[in-house]
């Protein structure tokens, strides 16, 4: 499961494909297909997101690793380039590796203004719930 963090000693790899719309699919296809077949079995490999873009050009990779050295002696296994190399055919790419720096979630104010609690009137679900 990926656990975006600021505490992790993971490194992040994002890696961002720009494609023609009518070969996102195509390139979800190959990049979901190397991740199954031979990134996620890999020694260090920790989790992976695949996104697509709405408007059909882009597609990112969000992956976590142990370290970088075992990203690297992934990339030496032979059972992902062929799906690589055909994606490269019908994508740009754009890798970057990445530490998590902060994370933010929402105030409490928004978060009880979003759910329409109010934690002091004893007649709202989040008072009665929790018994003020």
């Amino acid at each position: 499961m990926t656990t975006i963090s600021a505490k992790s000693d993971v490194k992040t790899l994002t890696n961002m494909f720009t494609v023609e719309p009518a070969n996102q699919r195509r390139l979800v296809e190959l990049l979901t297909e190397a991740t199954e077949v031979s990134v996620r079995r890999a020694p260090g490999f920790v989790s992976a997101s695949l996104h697509r873009s709405t408007d059909g050009t882009k597609v990112t990779m969000y992956a976590q690793w142990r370290s970088i050295d075992d990203y690297q002696a992934m990339r030496q296994d032979p059972a992902p380039p062929p799906f690589l190399q055909e994606a490269l055919t019908i994508a740009k790419f754009e890798p970057g590796v990445y530490e998590v720096v902060r994370t933010f979630t929402p105030s409490r104010r928004a978060e009880l203004k979003r759910l329409r609690f109010c934690p002091l009137c004893a007649n709202c679900v989040h008072c009665l719930v929790v018994g003020v």
